[in-house]
């Protein structure tokens, strides 16, 4: 039940996401809401379900930024296992907590994103207006990310699993 929540209210996000960019012609960055979810998945949900729910919510994003790389889909996942790695050293269940986590996991995010895109991309059109929006992007991140958190806990109201190999 929480891995459609979360990967509904990621559709959801994405589509508002989308006309509020075009809406204020943010031609330089975006309002990165699905690194909130992946962050809240990797801090309070179990391990398969958090990497379902990653996967699916980096497939929304691939398939909607419309060039279907693959890219998205692998960056979910793998900052999800990260957030889920540090969740052990750091506690994010306060709303200034968790927009901090986000904004520190939406920075790896696009650098991750920019990384590989400069890897694997044969022109280099476009690689530095992504740079030069990086650090509105994690303000605007962070600011969702702290008014996401309620509507977050609304979805999945328990509290984190106890820490496991396979939880």
């Amino acid at each position: 039940m929480k891995f459609l929540g979360l990967t509904a209210l990621a559709l959801v996000l994405l589509s508002i996401e989308a006309v509020i960019v075009k809406s204020f012609g943010f031609d330089v960055t975006r309002i990165d809401v699905c690194v909130a979810i992946i962050v809240y998945a990797g801090l309070r949900g179990t391990t398969l379900e958090g990497a379902f729910t990653a996967f699916a919510v980096g497939y929304l994003l691939d398939v909607l930024t419309g060039r279907p790389t693959g890219l998205y889909p692998f960056l979910g996942v793998l900052v999800f296992l990260i957030a889920r790695a540090t969740a052990q050293l750091v506690d994010g269940r306060s709303r200034v907590a968790f927009a901090i986590f986000t904004a520190a996991a939406t920075f790896g995010h696009a650098l991750l994103a920019f990384l590989f895109t400069w890897l694997t991309s044969r022109s280099g059109e476009g690689r530095v207006l992504t740079l030069s929006g990086l650090p509105l992007q994690v303000l605007l991140a962070s600011v969702v990310a702290f008014l996401l958190y309620p509507v977050l806990k609304r979805i999945e109201p328990g509290e984190r699993p106890k820490p496991g190999l396979l939880q």
